[in-house]
């Protein structure tokens, strides 16, 4: 499985970016695809995930501000973030798990400036 994730970029607090991810598999789909990030001199840490039946897991720290969606046809996550803070920085990776085990994508940078 590879994923391969897009959208990162800097921008001012209150602004929005969207990062996408497409996950590439022999057959079938992720039953779970999703976002972690992980800021200097902290652990990764989970940011939103959704299984294929749509249920949803947020952090509590974007609650309201991060909407998570997919296209299981395409195998593919996004991640519509509004409202970010200087705090949302971060490097951002899609994950997704499958029959095969957890695989990690590419980090793709978002910064937010103050």
């Amino acid at each position: 499985v590879q994923l391969q994730a897009s959208g990162g970029g800097s921008v001012q607090s209150g602004g929005s970016l969207r990062l996408s991810c497409v996950a590439s598999l022999r057959s079938g789909r992720p039953d779970v695809m999703g976002w972690y990030r992980q800021a200097p001199g902290k652990l990764r840490e989970m940011v939103a995930i959704m299984s294929t039946g749509r249920i949803t897991s947020y952090a509590d720290s974007v609650k309201g501000r991060f909407t998570i969606s997919r296209d299981n046809a395409e195998n593919m996550v996004y991640l519509q973030m509004d409202s970010l803070k200087p705090e949302d920085t971060a490097v951002y990776y899609c994950h997704a798990r499958s029959i095969g085990g957890n695989y990690w994508g590419n980090g793709t940078l978002v910064t937010v400036s103050s």
